[in-house]
Parts: structure tokens; sequence; C-alpha cells
């Protein structure tokens, strides 16, 4: 037998009451606070990825610009390059037709802007200098009061700032030379990763969905198959609403004798495809040349006609057309697009809605397990390397 055990002595005793005791009155971590910090750090593992993602995106924009421009021409194209395969045309031909029609129209729209600003350029340059003499007169005899002087010395003061600013001009030029360079170079570029996908871009999302473990290929097939119908979608709809911008603003321009009508509606048909901003910036240029060229009377009513324009995209076209496979609040189109433009400037601008309806579609489908859904893959035929009919395949 054991004899009891020796009581601890005083000091150790005492320190183990303490230790007991400070424990007691230690108050526990909120449960609010735990979920908050656990929240906390996974949102700032996120933002540290996605800030990765960003930074690799604008060192690599040379090569990242071209891709995601092919991406939404070939969404833009689909629709012709589908309806020639359908109607068995070879590949190589589909191809060749769908890529020289595209450039066709491109630069027949170009060719038509620029034959009238042409034609036009003579009498557009003596009305402006009409209307720079009368704002010189009604700041003579206007509200201001300035003196000729004053309004010679404002020229010169401005003139002098612009010699001061030489050296930076001249860098500017140099930089514009290598822009242009840069341009050419993703032109070619595009064109190539355009080519490759409609040739093979089956053979390209194949390897691009081997890229990850085999048990995450469904949900990733599925939601890629989701997220390209919605880019067709976009690219369709921005397609016919910038078409029908540009008619309305370009005819409005053209019956209020407007000048340079045509290159008003290629830029109103360009600019539409950056959601909300390129819309009122087009538009104001048009306001601008009506001003100069016939006066406040026909500005007030090219504003007018532009305010429709856009009140009838914005409130029956998008709704009617986008539908609900573009899921994109007008609030978070303004948002995107602001911070697209913060981002990348015209490219983030003109990538963000897409974009963002790419991940919103993506998000829902992978949060709701929707490729477990039996018929989820056969109901999505439509993916870009899907370009031969279901029957075909079947009898191949």
């Amino acid at each position: 037998m054991t004899g009891p055990e020796p009581e601890p002595r005083a000091p150790l005793r005492d320190l183990l009451r303490r230790r007991t005791v400070s424990s007691d009155l230690t108050p526990p971590v909120p449960e609010a606070l735990r979920q908050a910090t656990a929240y906390s750090w996974r949102l700032l593992v996120i933002a540290a990825a996605l800030g990765v993602v960003v930074f690799l995106v604008i060192q690599l924009k040379l090569l990242v610009i071209p891709l995601l421009v092919a991406i939404l021409i070939t969404a833009l194209v689909w629709p012709a390059f589908s309806f020639l395969l359908r109607h068995r045309w070879p590949r190589w031909l589909a191809i060749v037709v769908t890529v020289l029609g595209t450039i066709a129209v491109i630069s027949g729209l170009l060719w038509l802007a620029v034959w009238q600003i042409t034609q036009q350029f003579g009498s557009v340059r003596e009305r402006t200098v009409d209307a720079v003499t009368q704002f010189r007169q009604y700041l003579i005899d206007g509200p201001l009061h300035l003196s000729s002087a004053q309004i010679d010395q404002g020229l010169g003061q401005g003139l002098t700032f612009l010699q001061q600013q030489g050296g930076a001009l001249w860098t500017g030029a140099l930089a514009i030379g290598t822009t242009l360079g840069h341009v050419g170079a993703g032109l070619l570029l595009t064109l190539f990763i355009l080519l490759c996908l409609l040739a093979d871009g089956g053979g390209i999302w194949s390897w691009t969905t081997r890229l990850f473990p085999r048990v995450s290929r469904p949900a990733v097939d599925g939601a890629g198959r989701a997220g390209w119908r919605t880019v067709k979608t976009y690219a369709r709809t921005q397609l016919l609403v910038a078409t029908i911008d540009a008619i309305g603003i370009g005819v409005s321009a053209f019956l209020l004798g407007v000048p340079l009508a045509v290159p008003i509606g290629v830029l109103v048909f360009l600019g539409a495809f950056v959601p909300f901003v390129g819309a009122i910036v087009t538009g104001a240029v048009a306001v601008f040349i009506a001003l100069v060229y016939n006066g406040p009377l026909i500005a007030l009513f090219m504003l007018i006609a532009v305010l429709v324009v856009q009140q009838v995209e914005s409130h029956i076209l998008q709704p009617i057309l986008m539908g609900s496979a573009v899921k994109v609040h007008p609030l978070a189109v303004v948002l995107v697009v602001a911070g697209g433009a913060m981002i990348g400037g015209i490219a983030g601008a003109l990538f963000a809605v897409p974009l963002a309806a790419f991940v919103n579609v993506v998000a829902v489908y992978l949060s709701t397990h929707a490729w477990e859904r039996r018929g989820s893959v056969e109901a999505s035929p439509d993916l870009i390397w899907q370009t031969v009919p279901r029957e075909r395949r079947k009898k191949s």
C-alpha cells in the first residue's frame, strides 16, 4: 500500500490557485467575433489572390487584351459561323467567309467615315472658325466683358505652356509610336487567336479542362458552357443595340443637318460596346458638333434625339434582348465599368461587363451544383467547340 500523496508546497499551491482563478475570470471570445475573424482572413486570402491575378494581367496585357478581343469577336461572329456549318459548309470555307466578312464590314464602316470627313472637312473647318470668332466676340460683348488684350494674353499663355511642355509632348509622341506598334502586333495576334478558336476550339477547351483534377472536370465543363452562353448572349445583344443606337443617332444627325453624320454613327456604334459610358461620351460628341456647326437650337434637338435613343436602349432594348441570360444589375454595370476603366483604361471598360457576367454565371452554376443535375451537359450544345450538329455527330 502506498501512503497518501504529500500535499504540494504552499507556494506551488498558491500559484495553481491563482492560475485557476485567473482562467475562470477571463471572458470567452464572442462567437460573432470568431466568425468575423474567420471570414476576415479568408477574404484577405481571396483579395491577395485577386491582386496577384490583376497584377499578372496588367503585366501581360499585350497578350491578355488580344485574347479577350478574339473571344469577344468569336462570340460576335458565332451565329454566322454556326449557320454556315449547319448548312454543311466546309469548316475552312466557313472560317474564311466569316473572318473576311467581318473584316469587310469593319473596313467599310471606316471607309465611309473617312470619306465623309474628307468631303465635309473644309465646310466644318470654316464653320468652326466662325463659331470661334463668335465665341470670342461673345466674351468681349457678353457679361464677362473681356478685352481683346486679355483674350490674346490667355491664348499666349496657353501657347507658352505648350512650348514649355514640348519635351513631354515629344516623349508622348514617341510613346504613341510605340503604342501603334503594339496595336499592330495585337491585331495580328487577335486574328491568329480568332482563327485558332474557330478552327480548333474543341481541342483547346478539352486541353483546358484536363488541367483540372478529374473529379472537378464536370463542374469546370458545365461552368464554362454556362459562361460561354452568357458571353454569346451579351455580344449578340450589344451588337444589335449598338447598331440601333448608331442608326438612330446617325439618322437624327442627318435629318437635323449636322455634318459628319456617318462618322458620328460609326463612333456611336463603337462606343455602344462600353455600356452607359460609351453612349454618353459619343452622344456628347454629336451634340458638341451640332453646337459648333449648327448653333444652340439644333444642338438642343440633337441632345433630345440622343436622350430618346438612350432611353429606348436602357428601358426597352436591354431588358427585352438580354432577358435573364445576363443577370447583371445596372448599378453593378456602372460600377464594374468604372472599376475596369480605372484598372485597364478603355480595354478595362470594354471587357468589364462581359467578364462580370461570366463570373456571375459561373459562380451561380458552381454554388448550386448545377452540373450534378441530369442532362445539364446535354442541355448546352452551343459551346465554342461544338460546331457540328448533334445529328451528324451521332452518325459519325
